[in-house]
């Protein structure tokens, strides 16, 4: 990851792990329960876009080169990687 990204990538999981700070707050004060959902959707939204940002790095980066300049073995450890990623998601 370059430095730029990753800047940016621990720039914005600072802000969420203060939004999750800051849903436990309303759990223990009682908020109504729609107030803390939608806080809880924003943060599940911006780990998605932290998510997003590094799985496109790592194809940019990482799998490109596995392609232009690996081993067929390589390739295939980054296809099953992906494989595996992607099916854990469904879970």
């Amino acid at each position: 990851m370059d430095d730029k990204l990753k800047k940016s990538q621990l720039a914005r999981l600072g802000r969420i792990e203060g939004q999750v700070r800051g849903v436990a707050r309303m759990i223990e004060d009682g908020r109504y329960c729609i107030e803390v959902l939608n806080q809880i959707r924003a943060v599940r939204a911006a780990l998605d876009k932290v998510e997003q940002e590094t799985l496109g790095d790592h194809l940019r980066h990482c799998v490109a080169h596995a392609f232009h300049a690996g081993s067929e073995k390589e390739r295939h450890v980054k296809i099953d990687e992906l494989l595996e990623l992607l099916d854990n998601r469904r879970h």
